[in-house]
């Protein structure tokens, strides 16, 4: 049978587990707001944990601590940092209050496992409080956002890691493929030659400029309001402290952080959550293009376009033998769809603030969390299970470009538009080839025409023979 404490807080008396290191606050937050049932990210509570490590070597640093008490925060903090003591963390990630319980939980966890190293009780607080000591110099509207832009950085920098290694792929594709020609489309409809390789460097190209805009969100999100408590105006914090705050932090975390230029501006206004997620929304409606021209490139494998073959992962129906889909396409599709929804949550609680502070930055970082995180796992699956090992099927694709009436377009130049048009309406309408229908009609002699309709040259600009143009 549990066994009980006894805490005491604003609201009164409440029984917490005896063992527990979380407190009154968090107890109350955990019954509260059981909306997911989910446990805040991992890098959430690293990254808090390192905001009140540094608050804790400021705060000892200018006498605001006690050595030994500092020295219990600081030991807390790196015990919690190494895994120890972390089912403590008891509050949801969508929770009321703009983060506080889970501020809150922090603080009592910290307090108890310092008390606890300094000879005092689990529940006490006689020798380190949550709030007077471990929250010194803080206010939830500080330290949340804080956290989470350090959070946010920390995944920005894993998905840019992974990205390379796709874009990487991309690379090795379109030299792979560079002689394999095929027709381009537009509309759906045969355009013009194209090469494989310029399709697939094209999408290295397109990721690229999404893993340069990377770099645009972390150095927004890198300005933190740290040292502006509750409104920005750093009430509570001592002077020092606030100027000193952020260069501790930026060294407890590796990371270069600033602090907001107007504090009060940084409390109030997320705009910068907004723009990260812009950033990553791009960047899943390019994936989500890019999957959507494999799935449809691959489409067949007989009756479909089949310009390349997807890697086979599994068995693509319960009743149909033998069918493969492309599952990896897809699984980036949907994950895609999901950024794009996340985005539009963002977008709507930043908006929401009002006056010095906006209350829902927990749903903010819940969805662009699950965004960085589900995005990395995605990319990662579409390199590994699908771009490194696709083929392309060069003798189909050659057939096609020489039957195709999209090669009339290069006549246009030397035998007039209407005329190409009429041409290319015959040979749909008859079977017959383009080559053929224009010797037939004279329009073009056979070495002129050869010359013309050399594919493998469309697919670069050249210099048309001015003496051969109408």
């Amino acid at each position: 049978m549990t066994e009980y404490r006894n805490e005491l807080d604003s609201l009164g008396e409440i029984e917490v587990p005896k063992d527990a290191y979380y407190g009154a606050n968090s107890l109350r937050a955990n019954q509260n707001f059981a909306i997911t049932g989910l446990p805040v990210d991992d890098k959430f509570i690293d990254a808090m944990l390192e905001v009140k490590k540094a608050c804790a070597i400021e705060n000892g640093k200018i006498g605001l601590l006690k050595e030994d008490q500092k020295n219990a925060i600081v030991a807390a903090c790196d015990d919690l940092l190494n895994g120890k003591y972390r089912d403590n963390f008891i509050v949801d990630p969508i929770q009321g209050g703009a983060g506080t319980s889970f501020n809150m939980n922090a603080n009592e966890v910290i307090a108890n496992i310092a008390n606890e190293s300094l000879g005092g009780g689990l529940g006490i607080y006689d020798k380190v409080h949550p709030n007077d000591h471990v929250n010194r110099g803080q206010s939830t509207n500080d330290v949340i956002p804080t956290s989470g832009k350090i959070a946010l950085i920390r995944y920005f920098e894993e998905l840019k890691e992974e990205t390379e290694k796709l874009i990487g792929s991309f690379d090795k594709k379109a030299e792979e493929f560079k002689e394999v020609y095929k027709m381009g489309r537009t509309q759906l409809q045969d355009a013009i030659p194209i090469s494989l390789g310029q399709e697939f460097a094209a999408y290295a190209k397109v990721i690229r400029r999404d893993h340069k805009r990377f770099d645009s969100a972390i150095e927004t999100l890198s300005q933190v309001n740290l040292g502006g408590t509750a409104i920005g105006t750093g009430l509570n914090a001592d002077k020092t402290y606030v100027e000193e705050i952020v260069g501790v932090l930026a060294e407890v975390t590796g990371l270069k952080l600033t602090q907001n230029e107007d504090l009060i501006d940084g409390t109030q206004n997320l705009d910068g959550f907004s723009y990260a997620s812009a950033i990553l929304k791009t960047y899943a409606s390019n994936l989500s293009k890019i999957a959507n021209d494999l799935r449809l490139m691959s489409s067949g494998p007989q009756a479909g376009v089949a310009d390349i073959k997807l890697p086979a992962r599994q068995a693509g129906s319960s009743i149909m033998p033998g069918k493969v889909n492309p599952v990896i396409p897809e699984v980036v599709n949907q994950v895609a769809f999901n950024v794009i929804g996340n985005d539009m949550t963002v977008t709507m609680a930043v908006e929401a603030g009002q006056l010095e502070l906006n209350a829902f930055e927990p749903i903010i970082f819940y969805n662009l969390f699950e965004s960085l995180r589900t995005l990395k796992g995605a990319i990662n699956t579409l390199r590994i299970n699908c771009v490194d090992n696709i083929t392309a099927n060069e003798k189909a694709l050659s057939d096609k470009v020489q039957r195709s009436v999209g090669l009339v377009t290069a006549l246009a130049p030397h035998i007039g538009y209407q005329k190409a048009s009429e041409i290319a309406h015959k040979a749909i309408d008859t079977g017959i080839s383009i080559r053929e229908l224009v010797l037939k009609e004279g329009l073009l002699d056979e070495k002129e025409l050869d010359k013309i309709l050399d594919f493998k040259k469309m697919i670069k600009p050249g210099i048309l023979d001015e003496e051969k143009i109408l």
